[in-house]
């Protein structure tokens, strides 16, 4: 049996903002970091070692890794980052203010932009200051699969091939993986990993800085149901991720 390890990264400036943030490379906030370092107590605690780490380009989740692992002492263990396990991109919404997009375009749109599964929101334009068209840490990806908006089915298009390729192979040599990635693209791996539909996704809502631990079979099957390292946690952070974009 092998674990794997999902984090969701610890709330950012812009979360802490509601600031749709997608790409954009933003930090953790001091509440982040604090989420970040009880995500690797619980794993100490819980006697949980991850073999290697995956994450996103982006330094939120990087940076929530970093802390967690340190916590837990595992900052040895091998790192593998990849823009595939990024957040979802919001395309010409980066930047903008969740409530202030709510009041304007009217709750049938926002949420269909925010929970929709596989409706884009406009596409950012190259010249904008949210966008990551002249980023350098994408200059090794081929500039015609970056994307320039994305839906949560656009998100698993690029995500599962990155999973069965890449990440699954770790899990079949043995080894207890850790993902530290963002709410869209664990959303993603959640679905396939729990068969989720199209239409009951919408109502996922994944915490920050609490790991979901899934104990999985040779053929990487579930043993189990997955559970959250603090559940009463998870479901009070569940709540908050749910209520995003309706502060003033």
């Amino acid at each position: 049996m092998v674990k794997l390890i999902l984090v969701r990264h610890g709330q950012s400036d812009w979360n802490e903002k509601n600031l749709f943030t997608g790409w954009v490379d933003v930090r953790l906030s001091p509440t982040g970091e604090k989420e970040a370092a009880r995500a690797g107590e619980l794993l100490k605690e819980k006697k949980i070692h991850p073999d290697i780490l995956y994450t996103s380009k982006l330094s939120r989740a990087i940076q929530t890794a970093n802390i967690a692992l340190d916590k837990a002492d595992r900052l040895f263990i091998p790192v593998v980052r990849s823009w595939r396990l990024n957040e979802r991109h919001y395309g010409a919404l980066q930047g903008k203010d969740k409530a202030e997009t709510l009041e304007k375009y009217g709750a049938e749109k926002f949420q269909t932009w925010r929970r929709s599964f596989d409706i884009p929101p406009p596409e950012i334009e190259d010249d904008s200051e949210f966008s990551q068209a002249n980023d350098e840490r994408y200059n090794d990806v081929d500039p015609n699969v970056l994307p320039k908006t994305e839906s949560l089915a656009l998100v698993i298009d690029r995500l599962l091939p990155y999973w069965q390729d890449t990440i699954a192979k770790s899990l079949l040599e043995g080894k207890d993986v850790m993902i530290a990635a963002h709410g869209n693209s664990l959303r993603a791996l959640v679905k396939h990993l729990d068969k989720i539909s199209d239409a009951d996704i919408a109502g996922l809502n994944i915490p920050t800085g609490i790991p979901l631990v899934y104990e999985l079979d040779e053929h990487l099957n579930k043993t189990k149901e997955a559970y959250y390292l603090d559940p009463k946690a998870a479901e009070e952070g569940a709540k908050k991720v749910a209520a995003q974009g309706q502060k003033k």
